[in-house]
């Protein structure tokens, strides 16, 4: 599972009012723009990695902790200009080097068409999600407890299984984060068009690692079926 970290957003009381839609239309805007940058940087973190990947995987734990560090000063940036659009893109670069080991596994052994299926299903997945959230009467914020306590659980067995090493129950636990974090889609845009984010940027991210985390799944998920046919 990506790296995911979330506080739990404020209760509809506290709801920011824009003073007009088109105020609300731009930040949307924005946030999709600053979304569509962090999948850029992701993305030629990724290539850079893949470029050099014996660097990479040789230091894999050194990049790691350089991400988790970039994500914390990200979240730290809050309510900073400029500070947090370059930590937010430092971060993404960040993740995009850290999927290195699993892209190379993936397309080692499943081809590199093997990725572009996992980067379509997780677009389609982003997609019907946030166009539900946008187009639903429903009220999604109930969501919100729900599925913090399914994250929390997703990363107790995560860490378990690093120790168990149990392929079935690594399938079960990507299988479980894809829906998920496709759950996250549509409660976090739905936040998103509430005006619960206090910046374009603090979306953007949330948005960011839903994306992140359903492509990791699906990723591993590939990976594994695929070795067993083999």
């Amino acid at each position: 599972m990506g790296l995911y970290d979330r506080q739990q957003t404020r209760a509809y009381s506290q709801e920011r009012v824009f003073e007009s839609e088109s105020s609300l239309v731009s930040f949307v805007k924005t946030t999709y723009k600053f979304f569509a940058g962090s999948l850029l940087f992701a993305t030629l973190g990724a290539l850079l990695g893949l470029m050099n990947f014996g660097i990479v995987m040789q230091n894999k734990w050194v990049f790691f902790i350089a991400e988790i560090v970039a994500f914390f000063g990200l979240m730290f940036s809050k309510g900073k200009p400029g500070l947090n659009v370059a930590l937010l893109f430092v971060f993404t670069t960040l993740s995009g080097v850290t999927l290195v080991p699993l892209l190379g596994s993936v397309i080692a052994t499943s081809g590199l068409s093997a990725v572009w299926q996992a980067l379509g299903m997780t677009t389609i997945i982003f997609g019907v999600m946030s166009i539900y959230a946008l187009k639903t009467t429903k009220d999604l914020a109930n969501m919100g407890k729900m599925l913090f306590i399914a994250l929390i659980v997703v990363v107790v067995c995560s860490l378990v299984n690093i120790f168990l090493g149990s392929p079935m129950m690594q399938v079960l636990i990507a299988g479980a984060c894809a829906i998920l974090f496709s759950l996250f889609v549509a409660y976090d845009t739905q936040n998103m068009v509430r005006g619960l984010y206090d910046s374009p940027v603090d979306a953007a991210v949330s948005l960011y690692l839903d994306f992140l985390n359903i492509f990791v799944s699906i990723l591993q998920l590939i990976g594994i079926f695929n070795n067993r046919n083999d």
